[in-house]
């Protein structure tokens, strides 16, 4: 028999320590549990596949100081001298890097009559040649990468050619191929000849961050100051940052080379707010079901001491040990599941309120209720060991102590 009738009758009979520990399990599992879930969205962010080979991409700048300096040219020549170097893959200029929160966003529209033309979502854009698909190690899913004789070297150009994500091929076209389709920008044509199976933008928080499109403009050839992108195997980029350095100067001086960035390092920075985000929320669930689990079993503790008389005596009349064992895990599972139905409501509420503040997904019931039982196991746990001192006091003990 659990005696639920005199457990309850012992709680009310002094409300204030039960009333406290209801009070904290209500907002323990209101906070664990949103706080999980919050925990759970930002991991699976950090963990997207970005569809590239990151361990084996670098970025870096050059600045040219040389007024005579022919910009085209040159990032032909920078580009044939890092093909060219040991161990590199591939290589190509760029004008932004995926992950790295800084780069272009552009839409296209399907038609050139303003009062007609539907617009693609904003996506991440991408100005490369031919090399930087296979620089980036992104996968083409359809399609065909760009011809050499496409490139174009200035943003005015005409025959512009573009790859588009699947996801953003997806969002706009649905089932339909949009291989050979013409989209407009400004008075521009761009025919859609690809289409890539992953390719992330530059800025991990945004709704269209897998959204992106590739334009064949080396953007090297455009400005003084460029951005290459370089792939090589993991073990061998470490040494590369000399080895570039020493190749450019020695071909051209009067420049600065710098930015070396591993797109491995470039994602663990985005991504560090989304970290410590995890970090600071999993210490705090953790401190939370450790101070519950305290408070618990310091009120069975003092319960004992309170109760040895009781205690004893219940002894003497023939009550077995795991009788008085049960007395307390009963009256700890009345407070937990009390606390934990009102705190599962109070979660589903916050949630909610989040949601509408910071545009998070709606809370998944199964959040409160593993929150309930995670909360019901640490009690079990703090409330089972103190219970069993409990039980090994003698009616002898008892009666001397009165």
């Amino acid at each position: 028999m659990l005696h639920i009738k005199p457990i309850l009758s012992s709680l009310m009979r002094s409300k204030s320590g039960p009333v406290l520990l209801l009070l904290q399990i209500i907002l323990s599992v209101a906070i664990v549990a949103n706080a999980s879930f919050i925990i759970h969205e930002r991991l699976t962010l950090m963990q997207r596949d970005s569809g590239l080979i990151e361990e084996q991409i670098l970025s870096f700048n050059v600045y040219n100081f040389d007024p005579a300096i022919d910009n085209v040219q040159q990032n032909v020549i920078d580009q044939q001298i890092l093909r060219g170097l040991p161990n590199v893959i591939a290589a190509s200029s760029t004008n932004m890097m995926p992950l790295s929160g800084s780069g272009w966003m552009d839409r296209y529209v399907d038609s050139p009559d303003e009062d007609t033309a539907e617009s693609t979502p904003g996506f991440a854009l991408y100005l490369g040649n031919e090399h930087l698909l296979e620089t980036m190690g992104a996968k083409l899913v359809e399609g065909r990468n760009f011809r050499p004789e496409e490139i174009n070297t200035q943003l005015d150009q005409n025959g512009m050619v573009a790859m588009v994500s699947q996801p953003l091929a997806t969002a706009f076209w649905g089932d339909e191929s949009p291989i050979g389709k013409t989209m407009y920008q400004g008075k521009q044509t761009i025919e859609i000849v690809g289409v890539i199976d992953k390719l992330q933008g530059a800025w991990v928080n945004h709704e269209n961050f897998e959204y992106s499109v590739i334009q064949n403009i080396d953007f090297g050839g455009g400005l003084k100051n460029k951005t290459y992108i370089v792939r090589a195997l993991p073990e061998h980029i470490p040494a590369l940052e000399e080895v570039i350095v020493k190749a450019f100067h020695a071909e051209n001086p009067n420049r600065v080379i710098d930015g070396f960035s591993s797109l491995i390092d470039m994602k663990k920075e985005t991504y560090n707010n989304h970290r410590l985000m995890a970090t600071l929320l999993s210490m705090m669930v953790i401190l939370l079901l450790l101070i519950t689990a305290l408070g618990l079993t310091g009120m069975v503790m003092f319960n004992i001491q309170r109760r040895t008389k009781q205690i004893g005596t219940r002894r003497a009349l023939g009550a077995k040990k795991r009788d008085i064992v049960n007395y307390f895990m009963v009256e700890n599972y009345l407070i937990c599941i009390a606390g934990g139905i009102i705190g599962g409501l109070l979660s589903l509420q916050l949630g909610q309120q989040l949601m509408s503040l910071y545009s998070l997904p709606m809370l998944p019931m199964s959040y409160p209720i593993a929150a309930i039982v995670g909360l019901l196991v640490v009690t079990t746990l703090a409330v089972i060991v103190p219970a069993m001192k409990a039980a090994k006091i003698s009616p002898a003990m008892a009666t001397r102590s009165v």
